[in-house]
């Protein structure tokens, strides 16, 4: 006997990009439930800083996605939801130390303009107007106005209650469940069966394991990085300051361990210090190579720290993908399975639009961007 669908999607994964899907498929009128074997935002979502940024990205299928992306984060934020996610429109300030640099800086800025980012270039004897504490000598920036922050688990927890989804948290899916004809027909669960005809792949750092349930492949890999914590302060940081090396960085394949110094303030006082990035697998051990590595960078860009206290720091995995786009949309191997992960380190900032995208997608609606370069199945497929 057939057993009922119990609703007409499962969101596997209560972080930030699961809870923008649920938001939005549920606001397209489908019955939505979520499913996660930890908490909300207890993967890479919170252990994230919180980042909406364009100015990050080169001209091309990922900046149009964040760009999509912060419109729809500023039309949450005006419906009322920005005080509750401690949404921030900061902008972002990225620096060069020297005439060569500012001038790859200068080159990425034009092309991003033409793609619709606000980009404006910051002489070096201006840099102080915008943030007062930094450093002197630097060669010049870029101020980018759309630049933005929310504070990352807060943000996943007041979307999913938004979208009125069922929340099942505690629940490992142990297989993606598919008919005789390949189709997808829901979620196997470690606490019973969820029966949905879709089921959206939102797993995160863990996204290539829930693909290989459903049974087929997706090259996702974790990317360790740490953040350090400061004690709380009066507002000395106004923007998201970086160096112009952070977006090389974000772009290296390289295994090894890189640092760039990246420096923002918080709502609540403390300042957060990343970025460093290396693929270790799943390893968690604390790497004091990294963290000294991150304070000597944010102590070169604001030189006041040296003279605080960093009080914890914290680890994450970003969800990377060998060509550094997600995976969205649907996947041709699996009927009914969408994907909504492998966005690195940009999958706060990136999660509203993967969540409209996958929305449209789901209920057969033209989307706003082609999701040709996102698509699951991209990669060549692993030897048996």
């Amino acid at each position: 006997m057939s057993q009922r669908l119990t609703c007409d999607v499962v969101v596997v994964g209560a972080g930030m990009v699961g809870a923008a899907c649920a938001l939005y498929a549920a606001r397209a009128g489908l019955d939505v439930t979520v499913v996660d074997r930890g908490p909300v935002a207890g993967g890479t979502t919170g252990a994230g800083e919180g980042n909406l940024l364009v100015s990050d990205k080169a001209p091309g299928p990922e900046l149009d996605l964040a760009l999509l992306s912060g419109r729809l984060w500023a039309e949450l934020a005006e419906e009322g939801l920005g005080k509750a996610v401690e949404y921030e429109a900061k902008g972002g300030l990225v620096v060069a130390a020297s005439p060569g640099t500012l001038t790859g800086l200068a080159e990425l800025a034009a092309g991003q303009r033409a793609a619709g980012v606000v980009a404006v270039d910051v002489p070096a004897d201006r840099l102080a107007d915008l943030e007062p504490h930094l450093t002197t000598g630097l060669a010049g920036g870029v101020h980018y106005p759309q630049d933005a922050q929310v504070m990352p688990a807060l943000a996943a927890a007041h979307l999913l209650r938004a979208s009125g989804a069922r929340l099942l948290t505690g629940r490992e899916v142990t297989e993606v469940l598919r008919g005789p004809d390949g189709a997808v027909r829901g979620v196997r669960t470690d606490g019973g069966d969820v029966h949905a005809p879709a089921v959206v792949n939102a797993a995160g750092t863990w996204g290539g394991e829930l693909a290989a349930r459903a049974g087929v492949s997706l090259p996702v890999l974790p990317r360790r990085g740490f953040v350090l914590v400061t004690e709380p302060l009066p507002p000395r940081v106004r923007h998201k300051v970086y160096a112009a090396d952070y977006v090389a960085d974000v772009a290296s394949d390289s295994a090894a361990l890189q640092t760039s110094p990246v420096v923002e303030g918080t709502a609540a006082g403390p300042v957060l210090i990343g970025a460093s990035r290396e693929r270790v697998g799943f390893d968690r051990s604390l790497s004091f190579a990294a963290l000294r590595a991150l304070a000597a960078g944010a102590t070169r860009l604001f030189p006041f720290l040296a003279e605080v206290r960093a009080l914890r720091t914290y680890a994450g995995f970003r969800p990377y993908l060998p060509d550094h786009l997600p995976a969205i949309g649907p996947d041709p191997r699996a009927p009914g399975l969408f994907h909504a992960c492998g966005h690195e380190g940009a999958g706060i900032g990136l999660s509203t639009g993967t969540g409209q995208l996958i929305a449209q997608t789901l209920t057969g609606r033209r989307t706003d961007l082609d999701l040709t370069p996102f698509r699951p199945d991209r990669f060549p497929e692993e030897a048996e």
